[in-house]
């Protein structure tokens, strides 16, 4: 017999859960922070100043072989606040419209039929509470200890405070034990509601000579010693790249991390960040023995300089983050090294006309294809254009093609391609005779949907920079550098290279940028950006990586507008100098490291690093790509639903004629021009739970939201991205944007199954959703509209669910508006940004007959009755297949790329 028991709650306020299940990799904690509760305030004072206890309702969830769901199953809960150990016992809560709602189709992962039966009991509690639980199959039988069974340890209800800015202390040393007195902390008001901040600054030496300065100083222990319960930090996993750490009571990093955050067992968040690029100083954080936090500074100027951290508090950590990332931006804005030429040229292109608005939209949104993981790294011109002619015999309708490495004319010289040097901008005469602008005007021409045409290229122009004795050293002034060596997979990285110098960067930049321009190609992918934070020579890095990173800046947009790709650019001194400052428009900019489509455990890693990554990410002048994927693939699915949840671009790098055209579908949808978009949520998707861990074998949660703040969509893409089947509950307070007095409906894109109206305040309010190994759902909540009828004493409650059968189809939504006439119609106008079957929902149409009560017109035409019928996954939901209705009427877009929908409903007849 199978037991997975989980346990949940509300008080009124904010939801929270836990969870106990059978374990493969030992004990885990579930002290996280959707584990807490609000403690009673008085806002007329603004802050706490008393604490009462508060009842808070908690569920539990026994799944149990269903051939003994008739036993008399039993459930007690226990708990303490620090003094003795207290018994509730929980009662069987058996009236299915009290249970939590599942949006899937009956399956178990667990390798038997289960049966789920739910306990609950309402608790007063006024301080941090552990628990835990125990269970049996009848009266007469033993108890079961859940940690005992499951190898858990118990969980603990942290209680969240809503403290105003005159409760906090301006002392950064009541926040953080052992402080160092030689740190110099001043305290800021934050511009951040409900938070504060201070900035500490560190004196560090000079460079001497060509050696920087590396320097460890102590900082101090936020909160203290057994003071917090769980940390999470993001660390330079290697050079170019960043990735998640968490865990609990014990700081201790692998790596250097660029940011921090504690949270206090009452419920607070510090989030510390260090400040790099400005000043040629860099600033991250370390450990010491005892589990200190360490600042590893380094500075490259000739003069003696200052290191910075900022320190955010806050109720919550995304409050806290914001924080620390608003102050971050006036000191680097401060700080800006880009000559006045460059700052004016900036500020023009920054806002841009009516093109770059267009080439804007095509490229955030369309489909691109990219050639790196389908075509092999031997690029030749007769593989680029099968796969063009491929895509075009799948009706594959792609808006950008990537022309990945290995098209450039390269000496290979060395061993492996980080010593490898380029000679001129002409691609690989052997590979493409007959020049660059030849396979770019075929591409053109053998698919019409390509709207751009992109090439990579390394920063410093191939991996191993340029070719000693090619055509390009000789054209421009170059300096010898050298190299330390990667971190990651032995890679030669160490070694001499040749650059161009100073001097003329813009130059080359321009230069290389017009022969691409010349050969039809409109935009680029600058890898390998990581390469300037490798050179060992203080003077090199303080000459050349802010010369390279605004000379590259200015260039793009100069050639390109906003059509480049920024790529191993998580550098430190990259993230700050060039990623931070809003002074020009945002650029895509790789989130994370590769896709590898060999490395089976490779894929879960790399949705869970992308969505922390994007914690801090969210908060930089960019558009996050979770790099390209491949649709036919075990993981496939997998990684579509997280593009589509991520807020940035989709590149697809399929092998010609292995394509999962239905998948692509659930992507993507055609535009009334016949142009092929994405739906990109209007807001970076990231982790919901930065303190669970990658192996706490719990469900990742991606968050996003699309549409106006209150009446938009809340979107949370679910991942199981560990090794066994997982079940949990998801409170609907877990979804962006929820406020308290909105009614909601959840709709899951896998069944198409959708709640009944839920609200913040209910206990019940918890979505169950179960999935297997590689297993992932979308689920969207959609805030209801609601309009009284007078005669029938009925009230009709409306949503629009956006393009369904889609995974992001709410963000196919451009422009919503309901309302209701005087003559008591109600008009549900939508804009789309794609063809597609639009769903609404309407709480009374099961009583209603829709084709007596319903109008519905494009473009001023009323659409065919045939193409409007119910949904077959929930009695609620009219379906209208505007896209089929679209091209019966034989209607054309004009001027707009959108299509309007206008539904008339006279919900009393």
């Amino acid at each position: 017999m199978t037991e997975t028991t989980f346990i949940s709650g509300a008080d009124g306020n904010e939801v929270f859960q836990a969870k106990y299940i059978p374990r493969q990799k030992g004990p885990i904690s579930v002290d996280h922070p959707s584990m807490k509760a609000y403690i009673s305030t008085f806002p007329s004072l603004g802050q706490v100043t008393q604490i009462e206890r508060h009842t808070t309702v908690f569920t539990a969830l026994l799944e149990v072989d269903e051939s003994r769901a008739s036993d008399k199953w039993q459930m007690s809960l226990w708990h303490s606040d620090g003094n003795e150990w207290r018994e509730v016992p929980m009662d069987p809560l058996q009236k299915p419209s009290a249970q939590p709602t599942s949006l899937q189709h009956q399956s178990n992962h667990f390798g038997s039929a289960l049966k789920r039966l739910y306990f609950t009991t309402p608790l007063a509690i006024h301080l941090p509470t552990s628990f835990t639980i125990k269970f049996r199959g009848s009266p007469d039988q033993s108890w079961k200890w859940v940690r005992d069974h499951q190898g858990t340890q118990d969980g603990i209800v942290m209680l969240k405070t809503v403290t105003s800015q005159d409760a906090i202390s301006s002392s950064l040393g009541d926040y953080v034990e052992g402080l160092n007195p030689d740190l110099k902390a001043r305290n800021y008001r934050s511009q951040s509601p409900g938070t504060t901040i201070w900035s500490v600054e560190a004196s560090i030496e000079a460079a001497v000579g060509e050696k920087s300065t590396i320097k460890d100083i102590t900082f101090g222990l936020p909160w203290g010693k057994g003071k917090f319960s769980r940390w999470f930090a993001l660390i330079r996993i290697w050079s170019p790249w960043l990735a998640p750490r968490q865990g609990k009571t014990t700081f201790e990093l692998d790596k250097d991390a660029v940011m921090c955050s504690f949270l206090s067992v009452t419920g607070k968040h510090l989030v510390l960040m260090g400040i790099s690029g400005v000043g040629d100083v860099m600033t991250l954080f370390a450990n010491d023995n005892d589990g200190n936090v360490v600042l590893r500074v380094r500075n490259d100027s000739s003069e003696d300089a200052t290191s910075r951290v900022l320190v955010g508090l806050g109720d919550d950590f995304e409050s806290a983050n914001a924080a620390v990332m608003y102050h971050a931006r006036d000191i680097v804005a401060a700080g800006q090294t880009a000559s006045g030429e460059q700052q004016k040229e900036l500020a023009a292109l920054k806002d841009g006309d009516t093109s770059t608005k267009l080439w804007a939209e095509n490229w955030y949104d369309g489909l691109t294809y990219c050639t790196w993981n389908a075509l092999g790294q031997r690029l030749t011109e007769d593989k680029i254009v099968e796969a063009v002619e491929v895509l075009k015999e799948n009706n594959i309708n792609v808006t950008n093609f990537i022309i990945d490495d290995n098209w450039q004319a390269i000496d290979y010289r060395g061993h492996g391609q980080f010593q490898h040097g380029w000679n001129e901008f002409e691609a690989e005469r052997t590979a493409f005779p007959n020049g660059l602008k030849s396979v770019v005007s075929k591409i053109r021409e053998r698919q019409p949907s390509i709207q751009h045409v992109a090439v990579w290229h390394a920063i410093l122009g191939y991996w191993g920079g340029l070719s000693p004795d090619g055509k390009l050293a000789k054209t421009y002034k170059t300096i010898e550098v050298v190299r330390e060596d990667a971190e990651r997979r032995n890679l030669p990285l160490g070694g001499k290279m040749t650059v161009v110098d100073k001097e003329d960067v813009s130059k080359f930049y321009d230069d290389f940028y017009r022969f691409l321009t010349s050969c039809g190609v409109d935009a680029v992918k600058t890898d390998a950006q990581f390469m300037l934070d490798t050179f060992v020579s203080a003077k090199a890095r303080r000459d050349l990586i802010p010369t390279y990173l605004d000379a590259w800046t200015v260039s793009t947009l100069r050639h390109f507008s906003v059509k480049a790709i920024s790529c191993m650019s998580q550098t430190p001194q990259i993230l700050f100098h060039s990623q931070l400052p809003q002074n020009k428009p945002p650029l895509l900019v790789r989130n994370s490291d590769d896709f590898f489509p060999e490395i089976p455990t490779s894929h879960p890693w790399h949705i869970f690093t992308n969505a922390h990554n994007a914690l801090f990410t969210q908060h930089l002048n960019l558009i996050p790509d979770w790099d390209m994927f491949q649709t036919v693939h075990d993981y496939s699915g997998f990684h579509a639903a997280a593009r589509c949840v991520s807020g940035g671009p989709i590149y697809i790098t399929d092998v010609p004629g292995q394509h999962d055209l239905n998948l692509i579908s659930q992507m993507t949808g055609p535009t009334p021009k016949g142009k092929t978009v994405i739906f990109r949520p209007s807001v970076v998707g990231k982790s919901l739970d930065q303190y669970i861990g990658y192996d706490d074998d719990q469900l990742l949660l991606v968050g996003t939201y699309h549409g106006a703040a209150v009446t938009g969509t809340g979107i949370i893409g679910v991942f199981n991205v560990s090794q066994r089947p997982l079940t949990e509950l998801i409170p609907i307070s877990k979804f962006p944007g929820v406020v308290e007095a909105q009614y909601y409906i959840v709709r899951a894109h896998s069944s198409g199954l959708i709640t009944k109206p839920l609200q913040v305040v209910d206990a019940s309010s918890l979505v169950h959703i179960s999935l297997g190994i590689r297993g992932y759902d979308i689920l969207s909540s959609y805030p209801l509209r609601g309009f009284v009828d007078e005669m029938k004493n009925e009230t009709t409650w409306l949503a629009n669910l956006g393009l369904i059968g889609k995974m992001a189809g709410a963000a196919a939504i451009v422009d919503n508006r309901i309302t209701k006439l005087e003559n008591g119609k109600i008009v549900i106008d939508t804009n789309l940004k794609a063809l597609g079957i639009l769903g609404i929902y309407i709480s009374t149409l099961p009583k209603i007959s829709w084709k007596d009560t319903t109008i519905i017109m494009i473009l001023g035409k009323v659409i065919p009755v045939h193409t409007v019928t119910i949904s077959k996954s929930d009695e609620h939901v009219l379906e209208i297949d505007v896209e089929a209705a679209w091209k019966e009427l034989d209607l054309e877009s004009g001027w707009s790329n959108e299509v309007e929908v206008k539904i008339y409903l006279s919900p009393s007849h």
